[in-house]
């Protein structure tokens, strides 16, 4: 679960979207292992990957985070290039880099806060300078095999070469500070013709009032964020629960927050919230239109 120190919301209202729109949309409830089509090798690699050494402090959230069930729904497969957008610590670095192969590529990439705040700037920048050594660090592989970049900073060349572009727990502060239009044009400029979006986010109750959905809680209506993606030119391919958590309420007063692992209220309620788990979750995958 992301943290962002808090910022004066920079958010505009939120695109309706009428209920009739959503029940049209593509669905799935079927098993990832049914929906992806991934190879018996590539779900081999991919155990691989999830049960090394490396991981055994990131494993303990393996159980909220589901990143087997994910990838394969999000159809990553090795040797593909593939964005990890904010990559913040690494929890799905530790993953990726081994998943993908010598063969693939990673790229870590960070939103344009160039004119952005002091905040911002010092949450998000110059991620090229030090993130490829971390990474290097983090998962044994050359720093050369991990590219990261700030979208205002990212080369020409990578236009339509990316396969994947997974955006895990971050949409809630894309469209509160105001950078979703800068920041999904980078990203369908980076995406190949069939080249795919996977995400996953914090889910509010559909009922949930504006006040509560504007990102301030870090939590989104399902059906705004399909309306935002459709307003900024994808459309969605499929929907899964592989990341639902039906105890999460998402009505707390800090928001998701107040849940593990942040626990912000500290003890109070302590053992209530760690009875819910960590935050029910919206899994999205998105094709650009042509």
């Amino acid at each position: 679960m992301r943290v962002l120190l808090p910022l004066a919301a920079l958010a505009t209202a939120m695109i309706p979207l009428t209920a009739a729109m959503v029940s049209a949309q593509p669905q799935t409830t079927q098993p990832a292992a049914q929906s992806s089509g991934l190879s018996a090798a590539a779900r081999q690699t991919l155990g691989v990957a999830l049960s090394h050494p490396r991981r055994e402090a990131d494993r303990t959230r393996d159980e909220w985070r589901h990143p087997a069930e994910t990838l394969e729904f999000f159809r990553v497969e090795p040797g593909m290039t593939v964005v990890d957008y904010i990559p913040s610590g690494g929890w799905y670095t530790r993953v990726l880099v081994p998943y993908l192969g010598e063969a693939g590529k990673y790229i870590g990439l960070n939103p344009d806060v160039s004119g952005a705040s002091a905040q911002l700037q010092k949450y998000f920048a110059d991620l090229g300078t030090t993130f490829p050594a971390r990474a290097a660090e983090w998962t044994g592989a050359p720093a050369s095999r991990v590219a990261a970049y700030n979208t205002d900073g990212l080369p020409e060349e990578l236009n339509g070469t990316v396969d994947r572009v997974l955006i895990f727990r971050e949409m809630h502060n894309l469209h509160r500070n105001g950078l979703l239009y800068r920041e999904l044009s980078a990203v369908r400029s980076l995406l190949k013709d069939d080249g795919l979006v996977g995400i996953v986010q914090h889910r509010a109750k559909a009922n949930a009032p504006a006040a509560y959905t504007n990102g301030s809680k870090g939590y989104l209506r399902e059906k705004d964020v399909i309306g935002l993606m459709e307003a900024h030119g994808f459309e969605m391919v499929a929907q899964s629960e592989v990341n639902a958590n039906p105890k999460d309420l998402a009505d707390h007063p800090q928001g998701v927050w107040s849940l593990p692992p942040n626990l912000r209220q500290g003890e109070e309620d302590r053992a209530r919230f760690t009875a819910i788990g960590e935050s029910d979750r919206m899994t999205l995958l998105f094709r650009k239109r042509s």
